[in-house]
């Protein structure tokens, strides 16, 4: 899909629920495990503005979609403290993973309301006749999903600020969490110029290959009809 003025609407109105509730996700679970950071950094909201960044949710995905690549992108990392965990490392990976799992519960939603249209209606005469219900269900419906699973595959990639970095963590041998937070610091600017400068410079997107590979199968599965 081209970056036209329905495509840009449609992917700001699947990227702010997406990306709001991955973050209050991963509040709510460091809430329920004891900590209340986030709730009183007010972080448990449902208001975008409490969880804009402005590079990760504001500029890296509008650079995307002028350069006709995946939407996906980050907001401000969930404040949290581990200390307050029965067992900090195991709540430090139950933390990360609540953000995908968000994103992989609205994705299936998507893909069930799909499939609940599909067999109930008229899908393929309604999206001749009528022009909502075309941009709702060929367009919002596989875009929304698409959206939260490729926030939810690029998330879990071992790199910080992304939630993949506190589940590998958990992973790691102790006398090698030294070196790998040490390590963090450095990782996420190198990063940063693999997504946005390797496919112009090199003619190689080796984070779009991976995106289709892993969101784009996965949506093929959840819809009646190919998405990406």
């Amino acid at each position: 899909m081209s970056a036209t003025l329905p495509y840009i609407i449609i992917s700001v109105l699947c990227f702010v629920p997406a990306i709001v509730l991955h973050e209050a996700s991963h509040g709510f679970a460091a809430y329920k495990l004891g900590d209340p950071t986030a709730q009183r950094a007010g972080r448990l909201s449902f208001n975008p503005l409490k969880h804009v960044d402005p590079f990760g949710t504001v500029i890296m995905p509008l650079l995307l979609i002028a350069m006709n690549m995946p939407v996906f992108g980050y907001a401000k990392p969930v404040p949290y403290n581990p200390a307050y965990f029965e067992d900090p490392r195991k709540g430090d990976l139950i933390v990360g993973l609540a953000g995908p799992a968000a994103n992989l519960a609205m994705a299936a939603l998507a893909g069930l309301v799909a499939w609940a249209l599909y067999l109930v209606l008229p899908v393929a005469q309604l999206v001749q006749q009528n022009e909502l219900f075309y941009y709702f269900y060929l367009m919002f419906l596989p875009m929304f999903a698409l959206i939260n699973l490729y926030l939810m595959f690029f998330n879990l990639l071992p790199i910080p600020p992304l939630d993949g970095s506190s589940i590998f963590a958990f992973f790691l041998p102790p006398k090698y969490l030294p070196k790998y937070y040490k390590v963090q610091q450095y990782a996420l600017p190198v990063f940063l110029v693999v997504v946005l400068l390797l496919p112009y410079v090199l003619h190689f997107n080796p984070i779009g290959l991976y995106l289709d590979a892993t969101a784009g199968s996965v949506a093929n599965l959840l819809f009646p009809f190919r998405v990406s």
